[in-house]
């Protein structure tokens, strides 16, 4: 059985294409294409369930058109559509100087200043270019390189240098 904490979000499944089983995949890290993996894992009804992946091709920087093995009816992929798409953590290419931000959705944030765990972060804010943590609670966190001062992927564990007063608004 596949867990959550053992793979991250790359993205989700959007419309069929053609009759022929494709669908396309709308992606936030191309970490499938860097690395040899032969499956992607799908959140299917609350179920993660790895798919194999037949063949890909790019239609942008951030879409593709997936064709998964045994899909192979505009039907079959339409029972696909909208659903999330996730990577196995242990087949990333990325070492603690390159992890893509999805990765690190679901880790938890540690204030470098009192050792206490702020909370997990829920998603990133990159439509500025002022990127922000954004935990479960609703609490931002700048992502700014100069305030990280570690990062435990074997813990997923995040330790920043929080500013003064920063938690208190």
């Amino acid at each position: 059985m596949i867990k959550s904490e053992d793979v991250y979000k790359i993205g989700r499944l959007g419309k069929t294409h053609g009759v022929k089983g494709e669908v396309s995949f709308q992606f936030d890290d191309d970490v499938f294409d860097r690395v040899d993996c032969d499956y992607l894992v799908l959140d299917v009804d609350g179920i993660l369930v790895p798919f194999f992946i037949e063949e890909y091709r790019f239609r942008s920087d951030s879409v593709a058109l997936v064709k998964f093995e045994d899909i192979d009816t505009q039907q079959r992929a339409a029972e696909l559509t909208g659903c999330d798409v996730y990577f196995p953590r242990a087949l990333t290419d990325s070492d603690e100087g390159s992890m893509s931000w999805a990765e690190i959705v679901g880790y938890s944030i540690v204030d470098a200043s009192t050792g206490r765990t702020v909370g997990k972060i829920a998603s990133i804010d990159d439509s500025t270019i002022n990127i922000l943590f954004c935990l479960e609670d609703g609490t931002l966190i700048p992502a700014s390189e100069e305030l990280i001062t570690d990062v435990d992927q074997e813990n997923r564990i995040i330790t920043i240098d929080i500013p003064e007063g920063l938690l208190e608004l």
